[in-house]
């Protein structure tokens, strides 16, 4: 009977601790999470998908204007006529034949503008799978601090029962015993404030990844780098998405500059009308013409227009190169801060390692009496400084070099190969950029697409 209720509590164990095993959060796992989970790339998207609509609501103005009309009206007469009832219906079209290219260049423009809001929502994407990192290599790093800390309490406890033995047979004085005291005091308030910022940083990690953290793996090794700072340089130039955000801009101001200067030509559009009255007579009328319009004064209006435009081009020129510059500069700091955490980690690996010769000789030298309880506490401190070094580096080695491809435009979903349904940005543009009405198939499509959306 013994036996089998031990068997049955060690198989209970088991199975209570293997979906804990099966369950483990690996970075790639909390990447996968935050980019499903994250509201802020829903927003981006939104944003993005408002911008798509304005190359439907630009490319509108080249296609018919169809409008009714309906009117009733009362005419009262002091005559011998009397009142007089009146109903008319109309019907009206109108027709832009000519601009000198205005709208055509507004739709272009527009397109750019899509394009500049694409790269934005892929900084966007890289900002929350660097947030997802830096949030799961803390915990990690909390995490192991708190084991560091729950250790140092026990060493320091074990070293107050040793000062208090040896005071009781006259080995040492009360002042040992109160140093150690004082000691165990101040590792209690550095394990509750460990504990305190473990909590802290599992708080962010469920901000960032979408849900609380559990049963992290360590990470194994760092993402694919390149040779050198010149040739990640060389990348973010060519990748960043603020870099070719800012030149669709530019190609969107430019053509917003063409718009402008065209707005001094003239326009000419067609329109027609039919109308029916029905009152003591029926009425219909038709009508058909063509309209010129040609700008002659607007009291310097146009050309304020085309000045701002082109003040908004050289705007976005100098903008580009301030961002190449500010790329570069983010790229260099990163690779400096990455080289920094790496060199820490080799000089705390060291540290550790001549910190545990000096405190296991100090340990020894205290119990021949050559060594005060003092100098053992300190040692041990000094071991448990290097410890915790160690483990602030090597959080710091894995943000860097995450910050450094996010720097050169590396950071994302399809760069990493993370298993997750990818946002297609060109679905809902191929969408709408022809402007369906909503009773036709494209139009049927688009509400199909706006469906999920909405669910989602």
């Amino acid at each position: 009977m013994t036996r089998r209720i031990f068997s049955g509590v060690v198989l209970g164990v088991v199975l209570g601790i293997a979906p804990i095993q099966l369950s483990a959060e690996t970075l790639a796992s909390a990447l996968t999470a935050a980019y499903n989970n994250s509201n802020l790339l829903d927003q981006s998207r939104a944003l993005l998908r408002a911008e798509d609509e304005g190359v439907a609501v630009a490319l509108s103005a080249l296609r018919p204007q169809i409008g009714g009309s309906a009117s009733l009206t009362q005419t009262d007469n002091r005559t011998a006529a009397g009142a007089s009832l009146a109903a008319t219906v109309a019907l009206s079209v109108d027709m832009l034949l000519w601009d000198a290219g205005r709208t055509k260049l507004a739709v272009e423009a527009a397109k750019e503008s899509v394009l500049a809001v694409r790269s934005q929502l892929v900084q966007q994407e890289q900002a929350v799978l660097l947030d997802a990192v830096n949030a799961y290599v803390q915990v990690l790093r909390d995490q192991r601090v708190l084991g560091l800390r729950q250790s140092n309490l026990r060493l320091i406890t074990q070293e107050l029962r040793a000062a208090r033995d040896r005071f009781e047979v006259g080995e040492v004085t009360r002042t040992d015993v109160a140093q150690a005291e004082a000691r165990l005091a101040s590792a209690r308030g550095d394990l509750a404030n460990a504990q305190g910022q473990l909590e802290i940083t599992r708080e962010l990690y469920k901000l960032a990844v979408g849900r609380a953290p559990s049963n992290l793996k360590r990470i194994s090794s760092l993402p694919k780098l390149p040779a050198s700072e010149n040739a990640a340089k060389a990348t973010g130039r060519r990748s960043n998405p603020l870099i070719d955000q800012v030149q669709h801009q530019i190609k969107a101001n430019e053509l917003s500059y063409a718009r402008a200067k065209a707005g001094t030509r003239p326009s000419l559009s067609a329109s027609g009308r039919v109308s029916h009255t029905d009152s003591s007579g029926t009425t219909d009328s038709s009508s058909i013409g063509l309209t010129l319009s040609v700008p002659i004064y607007q009291g310097g209006q146009l050309s304020a227009l085309t000045r701002r435009a082109l003040a908004l081009v050289h705007s976005s020129k100098a903008q580009l190169n301030q961002q190449v510059l500010s790329v570069e500069q983010g790229v260099g700091n990163n690779w400096a801060q990455l080289a920094v955490a790496r060199a820490q980690v080799r000089s705390s690996e060291r540290q550790i390692r001549a910190a545990q010769i000096a405190f296991d000789g100090v340990r020894e030298e205290a119990k021949l009496g050559a060594r005060t309880t003092l100098d053992v506490l300190d040692a041990e401190q000094d071991l448990s400084d290097a410890r915790t070094n160690l483990v602030v580096s090597q959080t710091q080695v894995y943000s860097a070099a995450y910050s450094l491809l996010a720097s050169m435009g590396l950071l994302t979903a399809d760069n990493l190969g993370l298993n997750v349904v990818r946002y297609d940005p060109a679905e809902y543009y191929n969408a709408v950029k022809d402007a369906p009405v909503p009773i036709s198939k494209s139009g049927k499509k688009l509400d199909r697409i706006l469906n999920r959306y909405q669910k989602n």
